[in-house]
């Protein structure tokens, strides 16, 4: 019975894994489409800084839901903030500032 407890435990504490590594791969992503010029004009930090502190989150949260090491439980969790915000904070505020998304824009809006 511990056995069974133990193995769902751990199918769960992967799920979450791989959830965190999805974010964090789409945090790397989306900054690498933004316009530099948008970070400092947003009152943020460079465009440069946040690819690299997401390049390593997306690496340790790679790690985290491939291998699963217990060593890299602090890492993995640091990831997951560092991705958290900039979905959050840093995202949302250098959207105004340029990138269109993907969508197209013609002269009455999105088409």
């Amino acid at each position: 019975m511990l056995t069974d407890v133990h193995f769902g435990l751990s199918l769960v504490f992967w799920a979450l894994a791989i959830i965190g590594f999805l974010m964090e791969a789409f945090s790397l992503v989306d900054v690498l489409r933004r316009p530099a010029g948008a970070f400092p004009a947003a009152n943020k930090q460079t465009k440069k800084l946040w690819t690299i502190i997401l390049s390593f989150a997306t690496l340790f949260g790679f790690a985290a839901a491939t291998l699963y090491l217990d060593s890299l439980g602090m890492f993995a969790i640091a990831a997951f903030i560092a991705a958290v915000i900039y979905l959050a904070d840093v995202r949302p505020a250098i959207k105004e500032y340029g990138g269109n998304d993907g969508r197209r824009m013609g002269p009455y809006g999105p088409w």
